[in-house]
């Protein structure tokens, strides 16, 4: 048997200890020192979730050196770049970009992601190929292939997804993105969306939409996550994308407010999808939370918002943990795929 010990994350936060595993099982779990010298030391975490990602725009990064800084023009439906270079770019160099990111999330102990996944059926039937043997676990917000309502695709869509991830409001006719989220919500699916990214955007339209989480929200006022949190709504954070633009959340006003807070990485043109860069940028240009509070923010919190499994770190269960270097935030052990740092 094999030990680790340190700082155990738990849904109450740090409690020192060890872990004893053999094969893909914990045996037990301690509170003192181990009985034999440990493996590995560290912060001993469940496997993480990437709460916002966008996988199939990857390949980008190889045919665009310089990429715009402007939400607009880069990512911005039906026009900007990333969608026309999805609609005429091969399948083939499509999936082998999703494929180096999902193995990259894999490497660095990532079990879920969520993608906002543009193409309609097509590009749900694209994430499926990119996943063939493959044991991370995909959770699927898609969306209509133009920006219409049409009843019968999205059926289809919801038939093969989480539910829906929407690009914004500001994109839309708002009585189809009524229409779609009443659609979404009769099938019991997830509705979410981006929301105040680039420009404040009307609270009370988006809160009439039922959304499960929003995105972003980066212009959003004190008022707006008043509501937000009224309304038991998290939000999706993506520090580095927003970066990248030259925006910045306002993590005071969300803490202030006590807002659910998620991490995702966004477009995988832009970042790497490995979630704990992003809590690294966050605690390197924030002092607004402490590591306890930014890594259940990518562990425990996503996992009970997304209606997953909770992740028990305890005697007689799977062994899905990592564990990281307290001092980089890097993984060192990837205990559910038996990968080192």
């Amino acid at each position: 048997m094999e030990y680790i010990s340190g700082k155990i994350l738990t849904i109450d936060g740090f409690k020192k200890g060890y872990i004893g595993y053999d094969k893909n099982k914990i045996i037990e779990i301690g509170k003192t020192i181990p009985p034999k010298k440990p493996r590995y030391k560290g912060l001993i975490i469940p496997t993480a979730i990437n709460s916002h990602t966008h996988i199939g725009d990857t390949f980008i990064k190889n045919k665009i050196k310089k990429l715009p800084r402007d939400i607009e023009k880069l990512v911005g439906p039906p026009n900007g770049i990333k969608h026309k270079l999805l609609e005429k770019s091969s399948k083939k160099e499509i999936l082998n970009g999703m494929k180096k990111s999902i193995d990259l999330m894999k490497k660095n102990g990532i079990e879920y992601f969520c993608d906002f996944r543009e193409g309609g059926l097509e590009g749900i039937k694209l994430i499926d190929r990119s996943l063939e043997n493959n044991n991370i676990k995909p959770l699927i917000f898609s969306r209509p292939k133009k920006l219409e309502y049409d009843k019968d695709e999205i059926e289809k869509i919801l038939r093969k997804s989480k539910g829906i991830g929407i690009s914004s409001i500001s994109d839309w006719d708002y009585e189809n993105l009524k229409k779609i989220s009443i659609l979404t919500k009769k099938k019991k699916k997830f509705f979410a969306l981006h929301a105040s990214e680039r420009i404040r955007e009307d609270i009370n339209l988006i809160i009439d939409l039922k959304p499960d989480f929003l995105v972003h929200m980066i212009k959003a006022n004190d008022n707006d996550l008043e509501i937000v949190s009224d309304n038991d709504i998290p939000i999706v954070l993506c520090p580095r994308s927003n970066f990248f633009y030259g925006l910045k959340p306002n993590y005071h006003m969300m803490k202030k407010n006590n807002i659910k807070i998620l991490f995702g990485t966004d477009n995988a043109m832009i970042n790497n999808t490995n979630i704990f860069d992003e809590i690294r940028f966050v605690l390197k240009n924030t002092n607004v939370f402490s590591i306890e509070e930014l890594l259940m923010s990518i562990t425990y919190i996503p996992r009970k918002v997304l209606n997953l499994s909770p992740c028990i770190l305890g005697a007689n269960q799977i062994k899905n943990f990592v564990v990281l270097n307290k001092k980089s935030i890097k993984p060192i052990y990837n205990a559910t795929y038996n990968l080192e740092g």
